[in-house]
C-alpha cells in the first residue's frame, strides 16, 4: 500500500494532493453533518437511513485516511510517531475534560 501511495502523490504532486485533501475533509463533514441532522419518521426508516448515512461516513473517511497517509508516506513520518502524538494529544483532552468536569 505505501508504494502505491507514493506513486499516486509524485503522480499527481503535492500541491494537488493538498487541494484533493480540503475537498475530501469537506466531504467528510458534509457526510456527518447530514447524519447528525436526520430525523427518522420510522423505526423501519431509521435503520435503513442511520445504515445508509454510516456507510456514507465511513467512505468518506477511507477518502480522508487515504490522503492522510499519502502525505505520511510522502514526508517519511512513522506510524509509531503519529501514534505518540496522537496518545499525548488525548491524554491533554482528557484531562481538560477532567478540569473542566470539578
Amino acid at each position: 500500500m505505501k508504494n502505491n501511495l507514493l506513486q499516486i502523490i509524485r503522480h499527481y504532486e503535492i500541491n494537488n494532493q493538498q487541494r484533493k485533501f480540503v475537498e475530501e475533509c469537506y466531504e467528510l463533514i458534509e457526510a456527518i453533518i447530514k447524519a447528525e441532522q436526520f430525523e427518522p419518521k420510522s423505526f423501519i426508516q431509521l435503520n435503513a437511513n442511520v445504515k445508509d448515512y454510516i456507510n456514507h461516513i465511513a467512505e468518506e473517511i477511507a477518502d480522508v485516511m487515504v490522503m492522510l497517509k499519502q502525505f505520511q508516506y510522502y514526508y517519511d513520518i512513522e506510524d509509531s510517531e503519529i501514534e505518540k502524538i496522537m496518545k499525548e494529544k488525548i491524554q491533554r483532552q482528557l484531562i481538560r475534560i477532567s478540569e473542566e468536569n470539578k
